[in-house]
């Protein structure tokens, strides 16, 4: 399963985009959002998701 982002809570701040280890994240139109295609919940490689570790707003990098 991947990780999504809750668009009405983001603030667009990119702190996950760069964070990210498997460059899911990416902002697309007027938002940020997560290729499910790409996202690997940092199995593996984090214990914690990268995202929703940095995200400043909490609740907003969410299991999709």
């Amino acid at each position: 399963m991947a990780f999504k982002i809750v668009a009405s809570q983001c603030t667009q701040c990119g702190a996950c985009e760069f964070e990210c280890p498997s460059d899911a994240i990416e902002f697309k139109g007027e938002k940020y959002v997560i290729d499910p295609n790409k996202c690997t919940e940092c199995e593996g490689v984090f214990e914690l998701q990268q995202c929703a570790s940095v995200c400043p707003v909490p609740k907003t990098c969410v299991p999709a």
